[in-house]
């Protein structure tokens, strides 16, 4: 579709990504990436006593999710993009822990988009990442992307 068309969809739900397992490897890969190796996210044992029952992905995990989330998610894409990239986030909000073992999907709803000069487009979603087989979601942000035809 072109800018304009996905613009007329303002508002609306753009797209629903598959569910995507969060796996205590991933969590431990991301503690050693980040360098946050607090025991709720590494140590099973020691997490089971806590109120989470077990171990719990770090929220910046969960927010570096959006990538991978968008790549499966079917829907709302602009045709004939050269470069895309992140441009920052607005009312980032960690909800509920995703527990080790949990799948996780998206939805992302636009916002908003607009051309900032010719051929370079800013596009604003609301993305709600939610848990499977949980009434409160993970994450709730608006994201900020810049994209390129």
């Amino acid at each position: 579709m072109t800018p304009q068309e996905l613009s007329a969809k303002t508002g609306e739900v753009i797209g629903v990504s598959d569910w995507f397992h969060v796996t205590q490897e991933r969590i431990n890969m991301f503690a050693d990436a980040t360098g946050d190796h607090q025991f709720i996210h590494i140590d099973e044992e020691k997490a089971k006593l806590t109120p989470f029952g077990g171990t719990i992905a770090h929220g910046f995990l969960t927010l570096s999710l959006l990538p991978v989330l968008g790549a499966m998610t079917e829907g709302g894409r602009v045709s004939g993009v050269k470069m895309g990239v992140n441009y920052g986030g607005n009312k980032t909000r960690f909800l509920s822990p995703v527990r080790a073992g949990k799948r996780v999907r998206s939805h992302t709803k636009l916002l908003e988009l607009v051309e900032k000069r010719p051929g370079q487009w800013q596009q604003t979603n609301e993305v709600t990442i939610e848990i499977e087989g949980e009434d409160k979601p993970a994450l709730i942000c608006e994201w900020i992307t810049l994209f390129f035809v």
